[in-house]
């Protein structure tokens, strides 16, 4: 048997006046989607618990089947496993962002999807002029996404479960003041947040994007924090072997946490220009290397509801489909027995630019999975099918045994 799930990330939408009272899904042209949905089951999952700030760490967590409020530490400690950034107890993850502010308003959280070099600069350039001992230490990621680790000294810490940050894509086009962080960890991350933004008037690289007509980095933001997760490996729970098709480093985290292959492909961005064809021909790629299973997520949806950008999201559904799912799906029917699963981690929602708490469609088909007899794959056709996930964790197991328990 062979697996897949295919992740639009934050894909679920509410009906949009610009797509003549549709949402993104039934606005686009996503013929494999649909077959899916038409072949098997659809219905409704809620990813995110209510008492948790939803975002794709959360999100994506309870997708792969662990009980975000077991396992969840914070998202920083995710992206701290991809880059291969050993934690001990005691130390803390911090997720830094490049963003720009404009009047004390967040104008861009991505800092105008600010290149790796200029961002690589920038973070050098933090630490240099921060982080005066060996405990703090900033690392370079990929283009506005960085990280700030902070390494334990004694029984000395500066965080605690109730220090408060805010992710800056959850603020956009809002003022700062009412968003920075709190708590015990506060004081020090407002002052390093507060010294970057001196630094960074200065950096020639950043003198250099203005006189491009490019959105400069104007700060760094801070947020996101947490310790080291402890999450048992996938074999372990559900029997196979996987392997994650990503451009975004919470997912790579996540997956080699969970004892994952992590597949690079060139092309992949996290944004809307990202090569869709080359994921759909690794994720073939893998499955034939002899993994049971294979994730593909793509960030592009998301991305476009962050900026409002309703026709890019309808097209980036399209992309998918036709270069992602359409493929992958022929492969593994041809192959054997198989299951393939799509569904996003969370709703972000393109009036609001951010994601929300909310049910996602999730369709499966193949082996020994009933037909429902859904006619699409949208939000409106799975609330009539009447089949519903409260806890989204649950989901990973009903698509591999159909029994819907808890795998806990």
């Amino acid at each position: 048997m062979k697996y897949a799930l295919v992740i639009p990330d934050g894909c679920a939408d509410e009906a949009q006046d610009s797509l003549g009272g549709k949402t993104p899904l039934e606005a686009a042209k996503v013929p494999h989607m649909d077959e899916i949905a038409k072949l098997g089951r659809l219905g409704l999952t809620d990813n995110v618990p209510e008492s948790m700030p939803s975002g794709s760490d959360v999100g994506t967590m309870s997708l792969f089947g662990y009980d975000p409020l077991v396992y969840h530490t914070g998202r920083a400690p995710l992206e701290a496993a991809a880059q291969g950034i050993e934690l001990e107890a005691g130390d803390w993850a911090i997720r830094c962002n490049l963003v720009t502010v404009v009047d004390g308003i967040m104008k861009s959280f991505t800092a105008g999807q600010i290149s790796n070099d200029v961002a690589r600069e920038l973070i050098e350039l933090l630490q240099s002029h921060c982080c005066g001992d060996q405990h703090w230490k900033f690392h370079a990621g990929v283009s506005y996404r960085n990280l700030l680790i902070y390494r334990a000294r004694g029984d000395k810490a500066p965080f605690a479960s109730d220090t408060y940050t805010v992710p800056p894509h959850d603020i956009t086009d809002q003022p700062i003041s009412d968003h920075l962080p709190m708590g015990s960890g506060g004081c020090d991350l407002r002052a390093l947040m507060d010294k970057s933004v001196e630094l960074f008037e200065s950096s020639q690289a950043n003198q250099k994007r203005l006189a491009d007509g490019l959105l400069p980095a104007t700060q760094a933001w801070l947020w996101g924090q947490g310790s080291r997760p402890n999450l048992q490996l996938f074999s372990e729970r559900f029997g196979v072997s996987g392997a994650v098709i990503t451009a975004v480093d919470l997912l790579r985290g996540i997956g080699k946490l969970i004892g994952w292959d992590v597949v690079e492909v060139e092309g992949a961005t996290g944004y809307l220009d990202t090569d869709y064809a080359a994921k759909g021909r690794a994720a073939i790629e893998t499955l034939n290397k002899g993994h049971d299973f294979v994730v593909v997520h793509v960030e592009a949806t998301d991305e476009a509801s962050h900026e409002g950008l309703a026709e890019e999201k309808v097209t980036a559904l399209e992309e998918i489909d036709e270069k992602i799912v359409g493929p992958l799906h022929r492969h593994l029917r041809d192959q054997g027995d198989y299951r393939i699963l799509v569904c996003p981690d969370h709703p972000t929602f393109l009036r609001t630019k951010t994601h929300s708490h909310g049910y996602v469609p999730y369709a499966f088909c193949g082996s020994d999975v009933p037909c429902v007899g859904a006619s699409a794959y949208n939000e409106p056709s799975a609330r009539q099918t009447n089949e519903v996930i409260e806890q989204g964790h649950n989901l990973m197991g009903t698509f591999f045994d159909l029994s819907g328990s808890d795998s806990e």
